[in-house]
Parts: C-alpha cells; structure tokens; sequence
C-alpha cells in the first residue's frame, strides 16, 4: 500500500499501489478496483475521487 510520511501532515506519499479508480457516469459514482482481480472494491459516494488512487483511461 501507499507510504505515509508525519502524523497529521494530511496527504499520503506516494500512490496507493494495486488499486485503481475509473468514473461511473449512470451514478455518477468513483468506483475503486483492484488491479490484480479487476473486482469493484468501493464506491465514493459524495462524487469526488479517491485521493491517491490512479484513474483509468477512458474508452
């Protein structure tokens, strides 16, 4: 997973590895997936990104 670096400073290190996110424009919706099995993991409900997440090319 992703590094951290001092407590409290409110930002991560680095990407979060094995991961990534693409948009789901029917719900509007950021769905996170694992990149080693291609399942759906989270979903953000508030519309915004996942921060440190990387976003998959759209088709």
């Amino acid at each position: 997973m992703a590094r951290n670096g001092k407590t409290g400073d409110g930002h991560r290190n680095g990407a979060v590895k094995d991961r990534s996110q693409t948009h789901n424009p029917k719900t509007d919706q950021w769905v996170k997936r694992d990149t080693d099995t291609g399942r759906f993991m989270d979903v953000k409900q508030d519309g915004t990104p996942f921060k440190g997440v990387r976003k998959e090319k759209g088709g």
